[in-house]
């Protein structure tokens, strides 16, 4: 099977509020992150990532449904654990759901869940959301003892945090890469689908061909970013391309 693209497609909507915050039923307000997931889909995605946060700084309660409504790939969403987020989960029933830290001060998400330190609460969440047949994932640093937490709380799926690897260089990125294999390893061992996100771009997308079991990565700023200058299906059909080869590179 080969690698899967979710493309995050939250900073469509950051430059839309850029502009439209305040008046968000304005006819003029742009881009459009429908617009964004039917192109992605053209470009060859396999699901769409949006992030609703408690503040709203990008991603609104009203582009979710829209976008289960009148798209047609999966759709993950990223939310913070709390109850105004697991109710609208449950209205909305997304194929997926990313459950992440957050905190109001961050620009984007810095870290991993600690999920050892909130495990009780992660459950309860977590059997909600499988009964309503939501599958669940967990946002987790590569580390061993959130990797076993995370298949201790029945979840489907992990999402390894890239963005340490991402940030580093030379000696510190080789370490990181090789806490990904172990984790990843560990995943597939307890039986996880293993994902990864956050930071990958066109440049340093190969580097995670040595880490085995990987399932889907979620990216989105670099896909913004690139579709300045050739469009967003371009750009998603360009990094779609690039991930082709790592089955045969990890095989």
């Amino acid at each position: 099977m080969s690698l899967l693209l979710g493309v995050n497609i939250d900073h469509v909507a950051t430059l839309r509020q850029a502009r439209y915050a305040l008046v968000p039923d304005s006819p003029n307000a742009e881009p459009s992150p429908l617009q964004a997931a039917l192109a992605a889909e053209k470009g060859g995605a396999d699901s769409i990532t949006i992030h609703v946060r408690g503040d709203r700084r990008h991603m609104q309660m009203e582009d979710a449904f829209e976008l289960k409504e009148r798209q047609t790939l999966p759709l993950n969403l990223e939310m913070g654990n709390t109850r105004e987020m697991l109710d609208f989960a449950l209205k909305l029933s997304p194929t997926f759901v990313c459950l992440v830290p957050e905190t109001r001060e961050e620009v984007t998400t810095e870290g991993g869940l600690d999920v050892v330190t909130h495990f009780g609460d992660l459950k309860s969440s977590i059997v909600q959301l499988q009964e309503a047949g939501i599958k669940v994932s967990l946002f987790i640093d590569p580390e061993d003892s959130q990797v076993k937490a995370s298949a201790d709380l029945g979840a489907q799926m992990v999402e390894l945090h890239t963005g340490a690897f991402s940030n580093l260089t030379g000696q510190a990125q080789e370490e990181e890469i090789s806490r990904l294999k172990m984790a990843a390893e560990l995943g597939h061992s307890l039986g996880l689908q293993v994902n990864a996100g956050h930071g990958i771009n066109y440049e340093n997308l190969e580097k995670l061909w040595v880490v085995p079991h990987l399932a889907e990565l979620n990216i989105g700023h670099t896909i913004v970013a690139r579709s300045v200058f050739v469009g967003f299906e371009q750009a998603v059909r360009e990094l779609h391309e690039r991930m082709q080869s790592y089955q045969e590179t990890s095989a």
